[in-house]
């Protein structure tokens, strides 16, 4: 056994309670199931169906940029996404072992700036609470993705009526 395929067996093994871990090809066809997966986790976390569905947009945006740019659209690649459910929302970890990415690289462009693509970043960042892109492992990039529960506003009727 490979070193890659011993540390993803004992991320497998030592997965915290409330964790799904997705070992897949980088084949878009296959980011149906990633997508319906963490929409089960955000209903199961409570969020509301807008929310629950930014979280499955963020994620399945993120698996397609490491698709293109990470594995230039190769289809028989390894992503690991590691999804758990916190007491107050998820988080969501992908993990790559493709080309590096280039932090300079990672900012999403002006919104006025109109052509296509190049928008997954913000899409990401409008989604999510939390975006960190981890570009310092010896191979490959890893993301997490944050979204917490939204919390009800003061001046709601939840806060009012007890």
């Amino acid at each position: 056994m490979n070193s890659r395929s011993e540390n993803e067996t004992k991320v497998v093994e030592n997965a915290p309670p409330n964790t799904v871990v997705f070992h897949l090809a980088s084949d878009p066809k296959l980011l149906k199931v990633v997508r319906l997966g963490i929409g089960h986790l955000c209903d199961l976390a409570g969020f509301p169906e807008t929310h629950r569905h930014r979280a499955m947009l963020a994620v399945d945006e993120a698996c397609a940029n490491i698709i293109k740019h990470a594995y230039g659209s190769a289809t028989d690649k390894p992503i690991i996404i590691t999804a758990r459910l916190l007491d107050n929302g998820i988080e969501v970890v992908l993990r790559d072992y493709g080309r590096k990415a280039d932090p300079e690289k990672i900012k999403p462009r002006e919104l006025d700036d109109i052509r296509p693509g190049g928008l997954g970043v913000h899409l990401m960042r409008s989604a999510m609470d939390t975006v960190v892109f981890d570009t310092t492992l010896a191979e490959g990039n890893q993301l997490t993705l944050v979204k917490y529960l939204p919390q009800p506003r003061s001046d709601s009727q939840e806060e009012i009526v007890k």
